[in-house]
């Protein structure tokens, strides 16, 4: 080639890659890319459907930087147009079901709606869209993952975290060769892990806490090598930790917590020394603790091995990891004996070592550590010249150091001395900066001790404040929290038998700001004197909502010669942990109400301690006929005021089967029914359930109610008022109809729901033709698979296995959304797991029961699916189930089908 070839070939090169420029800097900047038709169509649908308002959407939305659609949204341009391949919108309180519109987007490969209150399935069309980063979190969504979700493969972060989803989690997530983060903890997954997951060997975090998964931790675990946080924490799991664990080198945090099943030996950690935090915690752990972690891990931060069966000392390697990294070190509630190190008291670290074995001829001749928690953690202490009131919280069972003369206790947890309810509270303003492990008896008559690190959120305070507005106002309006462990102590009480309050109201997640956090669910155990008194404890769902009171009430409590008492709110990794922030969660308690059983005095008047013989001053006869005499009169006129009022009525006619009920949820007085019913005006009643009328009200905060009136003069309204108080008020699923509260007043019988909006399935079926809703096939079906998960729950997933026994089209509610939910258990019966069958009193509608049940009383959870069965045929066929011929004569829909 020449030199002028070259130089002609050089000069249209130029000429070519200027006018390439040109266009590129001058031609797009007049015509701008427009969005195709079909996305703008599908971003419209979007915006209408979750109300999305500041929106404007059209063919040039991706072109104007001023707008607040391109802060979200985020578009990728071509030659001749764009498409949008991003759509992040957070806390922007969005409503409403997912948008199946969203599928259209074909270049989506972002969508993040975290923090949220969009409810409603996950739509299966997702798994047709080149997704990278799929985020719901905190949201309201329910029902499965679709299996379709498999099919994204090119999905690298899936989080679904702090939601009602539910079920089986799908094989088909097995698929995703890609996926680097799996975050699924609070919801109400169940069943086993898939063994397809094994495949996930990309997987750097996976989070289950917080579900009822199943079945023993998983072998293939081992599979993935590159993990760096796993967190299985407050599932149904069981023990043993897998050897497979071992292999995961990479690991640096690993939290497994709260198993189920037999004991264990302590699993093989030694291959991982890049662990940051440690958790294993409950883990019915029967075992020393090895000597290679103090000597191998030399990044650990946080430690806790508390709540197992750890015995033997504590190794002498884990004074390297105290000086070198960690931080955090919990240990109690185990068996561990021998000495107390001494680096432990010096190394100024957050230790907690309460409630073990130790032993040693010098103790600390205090008992509050500020750095070292070591309440009740020695069985034996010799100390020749040590008083016990110097050492007694160090001892077992915290004996009194000095005589028992209290008889009662009122503390306003977290907050100032105040009078309430005519009690003088004392306040609780101790130790609220964020410590980690404390204990506290600067009161002497009472003390706390406190556990635990709110992950994620460290400097979060110990002691709380309302800053919002709320129905529950006085002790109320402020709480102690703790991230595992709280508990609080009476000392010196008087042997002999208390009535137990625990007061609490939910001020952590408000709705004053219209954020996302009223969606939170804080749940945990509560134990009085060592016994379990509730289990999975939800504090918004007792009370109704968050920012009301609710009451637990505990009678004959015993408290022995010792003079201690123990009441313990323990998490047991249940609930949402990231609502409104990471790192909120643990037990919360407003006030606690201690009086004595024995007391003859009104039990509201603090007692005093006994008065002695030198302070007594005899009375003359005069001095005490006068005395007497005034009692008498007033007491004659306190009893005529009570009886006037109707008091005394009540008390003496309240029905036996349900006076001793103890309430789990929020209580209303007969006031605030009235006014929010217009005084169960006729216009407000909205069906009539199976023992009474249901009416809708409206309470003062704007909260839609329907009320439930039983009839008291009826000894079944009685009885299926206790069923429907204790069934429901322990029971929580996305299907079930919540209760809010009750009302025992006078004679009257009330229960406080959530009002449905679409009333009843048998109304949207067979209702006058106004009342009844156009049901299309897909939601048809929906509402089946609804009821089937109610009673999936009902049957097998809650602690009570609970039959129905009265599953109708009248008693399946549907909620603005059409979903079903699952209502009227007053004729539920719990069903003995020990026994294939009970024979029990025939109860039911009868065309719906189950025919070994109708002719033989034989009630197994069969007779549920039997009842659903009828319902299915009765939404597919639309046809109710009792028909009519001539002479009306009845006939059954399941013999019309047959």
């Amino acid at each position: 080639m020449d030199l002028t070839t070259l130089r002609v070939r050089v000069r249209v090169l130029v000429l070519v890659l200027g006018l390439l420029f040109f266009n590129l800097f001058f031609g797009f900047g007049c015509h701008a890319q427009p969005l195709p038709e079909p996305e703008v169509s599908s971003l419209r649908a979007i915006s209408a459907q979750l109300k999305i308002l500041k929106w404007k959407v059209d063919q040039n939305s991706c072109n104007d930087p001023n707008s607040s659609f391109v802060s979200e949204v985020s578009c990728t341009c071509s030659v001749d147009s764009c498409s949008v391949y991003s759509i992040r919108i957070k806390r922007q309180n969005l409503r409403g079901h997912l948008p199946a519109a969203f599928a259209n987007l074909s270049g989506l490969t972002v969508l993040d709606l975290t923090g949220n209150f969009i409810s409603g399935p996950i739509p299966a069309d997702f798994g047709r869209l080149p997704l990278r980063h799929l985020s719901l979190s905190g949201n309201q969504l329910s029902d499965q993952i679709p299996p379709e979700i498999g099919d994204i493969a090119s999905l690298e972060e899936l989080v679904l975290e702090n939601n009602q989803l539910g079920g089986i989690l799908p094989e088909s997530l097995g698929k995703l060769s890609r996926l680097r983060r799996l975050l699924l903890s609070a919801n109400y997954f169940t069943g086993p892990i898939p063994e397809s997951y094994g495949n996930l060997r990309n997987l750097t975090d996976f989070w289950i806490d917080g579900n009822g998964v199943s079945g023993k931790l998983p072998e293939f675990i081992g599979n993935w090598t590159n993990i760096k946080k796993l967190y299985m924490q407050g599932t149904s799991m069981e023990t043993p930790i897998p050897d497979a664990i071992s292999k995961l080198k990479s690991l640096e945090e690993l939290g497994i917590t709260d198993l189920k099943g037999l004991p264990t030996s302590f699993p093989d950690l030694t291959q991982l020394t890049s662990l940051r935090r440690l958790f294993l915690r409950n883990c019915l752990i029967h075992d020393r603790i090895p000597d290679y972690m103090g000597q191998s891990f030399n990044n650990l931060e946080i430690l806790d091995l508390s709540c197992n069966r750890l015995s033997g000392p504590i190794p002498e390697t884990f004074g390297k990891l105290v000086h070198q990294s960690t931080e955090y070190m919990f240990m109690g509630n185990n068996s561990l004996s021998g000495q107390v190190p001494d680096w432990i008291m010096t190394s100024g670290r957050n230790i907690d070592l309460s409630y073990n074995n130790f032993t040693r001829s010098s103790v600390p001749n205090y008992c509050r550590q500020y750095d070292v928690n070591l309440v009740s953690s020695y069985s034996t202490i010799k100390n020749g010249n040590q008083k016990q009131e110097d050492d007694w919280c160090l001892r077992k069972n915290l004996p009194c150091p000095k005589e028992a003369r209290y008889d009662s206790l009122f503390i306003n947890c977290g907050g100032k001395s105040m009078n309430f309810t005519g009690n003088e509270y004392e306040g609780d303003t101790m130790g609220n900066s964020a410590q980690s492990s404390s204990f506290d008896f600067s009161k002497g008559n009472w003390g706390y001790s406190s556990t635990g690190l709110f992950l994620g959120n460290e400097g979060l305070p110990y002691t709380v404040t309302n800053t919002s507005p709320i129905s529950a106002t006085g002790v109320y309006e402020t709480a102690r929290v703790a991230p595992v462990s709280l508990k609080y102590y009476g000392f010196c009480l008087r042997k002999g038998s208390y009535n137990v309050k625990l007061h609490f109201a939910e001020i952590m997640f408000t709705t004053a700001h219209q954020d996302f956090s009223e969606s939170g669910r804080r749940i945990f155990d509560i134990s009085i004197q060592g016994k379990l008194i509730q289990t999975d404890f939800n504090l918004t769902m007792k009370a109704g909502g968050v920012g009301k009171s609710y009451i637990l009430e505990e009678t004959d409590i015993q408290v022995n010669k010792e003079g201690t008492l123990e009441i313990h709110l323990y998490w047991a990794g249940k609930g949402t942990n990231a609502i409104p922030e990471r790192g909120v969660f643990g037990p919360l308690i407003s006030a606690i109400t201690v009086t004595s059983d024995a007391d003859s005095k009104d039990p509201s008047t603090p007692s005093k301690p006994p008065i002695s013989e030198a302070d007594h001053v005899p009375l003359s006869a005069g001095a005490i006929v006068g005395i007497l005499a005034a009692e008498a009169f007033f007491i004659i006129l306190v009893l005529g005021i009570l009886w006037w009022r109707g008091c005394l009525g009540w008390k003496i006619t309240r029905p036996k089967d349900w006076e001793g009920l103890s309430l789990q949820i929020g209580s209303f007085t007969l006031k605030q029914i009235t006014t929010a019913t217009n005084n169960f005006d006729s216009s407000n009643k909205i069906g009539e359930g199976g023992f009474g009328p249901v009416y809708k009200g409206i309470l003062p905060d704007g909260t839609v109610i329907a009320v439930k009136k039983l009839s008291s003069k009826s000894n079944q309204g009685k009885r299926e008022f206790v069923n429907e108080i204790g069934t429901i008020s322990s029971l929580q699923h996305p299907y079930l109809v919540k209760l809010y509260g009750c009302c025992t007043e006078r004679d009257q019988l009330l229960l406080v729901y959530e009002y449905v909006q679409n009333n009843s399935l048998a109304r949207a079926l067979f209702g006058p033709k106004e009342c009844q809703l156009e049901l299309n096939w897909p939601t048809r079906l929906q509402i089946c698979i609804g009821i089937a998960k109610g009673l999936a729950f009902l049957h097998e997933e809650s602690g009570l296995k609970i039959v129905h026994r009265d599953i109708k089209g009248t008693n399946i509610l549907l909620d603005e959304n059409l979903t079903p939910k699952i209502s009227d258990f007053g004729l539920a019966k719990l069903d003995e797991e020990e026994n294939t069958h009970m024979t029990t009193r025939i109860a039911g509608t009868f065309g719906y029961m189950a025919p070994e049940y109708a002719t033989r009383g034989h009630l197994t959870d069969k007779a549920d699916v039997y009842s659903f069965g009828i319902v299915a045929l009765e939404i597919v066929s639309g046809r109710s189930n009792t028909l009519y011929r001539s002479k009306e004569k009845c006939l059954y829909l399941l013999d019309w089908v047959t």
